[in-house]
């Protein structure tokens, strides 16, 4: 389905891409994680290794000593999780990602080849394939008032019934270094991000966003 955000999304670069085939909108996920997780770990190959309870790993991870991972969680090829990293369940980390120092991830679907490498916090999100979040950047995922997170895309309010949602990273978007993303921000395919930004509401694809209220359009190479 995804019907209004479609393009967001490389479908083939996750495992969960029969997950975003019951919705229509990509955060209606992310209540469906955890047992979307228990319901799949079944599945995987033999190259699956269980760790710990619920947190399966194919055997080309790499794990660092520090790092500490609670389950469900499923890790997948090729993905490097350096030191002091915090991965607190309800994750799914796709191919060839890193999970960087002293990042926290927590009910979130990261796509292949996304990173996450320092000091990041990415909650109740999803990253697309490519997506790059620079030092110290925070998807943040509750508001101060504790209400509802609503999308608003232009003059539309979307209402998501959900207390923490972070934000959704479309293909390839870059986030620069210390920025933060409000609860219910949506990050267009192609689009950065300039550094010590303040985001919020739905930013197109292939834009430039260098500061909340100047958003210019990328120039073709």
């Amino acid at each position: 389905m995804l019907k209004k955000y479609d393009g967001l999304l490389n479908l083939n670069a996750t495992i969960a891409s029969s997950l975003f085939d019951k919705v229509e909108h990509p955060w209606e996920v992310l209540p469906l994680i955890k047992s979307f997780i228990l319901e799949i770990i079944p599945t995987l190959g033999s190259e699956y290794k269980e760790i710990s309870e619920n947190v399966f790993v194919h055997e080309s991870v790499k794990i660092a000593e520090t790092a500490v991972i609670n389950g469900p969680t499923i890790i997948c090829r090729g993905v490097d999780v350096r030191p002091g990293a915090f991965i607190r369940g309800s994750v799914i980390v796709g191919e060839n990602c890193v999970i960087g120092n002293s990042t926290e991830v927590k009910n979130a679907i990261i796509f292949n080849n996304s990173q996450c490498p320092h000091y990041n916090y990415v909650g109740d999100s999803i990253l697309g394939e490519y997506a790059h979040t620079g030092a110290g950047v925070i998807l943040s995922n509750f508001k101060s008032d504790g209400s509802n997170v609503k999308v608003r895309d232009n003059n539309e309010v979307i209402e998501t019934g959900l207390r923490k949602f972070g934000a959704i990273l479309g293909n390839h978007a870059d986030i620069g270094c210390n920025s933060v993303l409000f609860p219910g921000t949506i990050i267009g395919e192609n689009t950065n991000v300039y550094p010590l930004t303040r985001v919020r509401g739905v930013i197109g694809s292939n834009k430039i966003v260098k500061d909340i209220d100047v958003i210019v359009e990328k120039e073709e190479r």
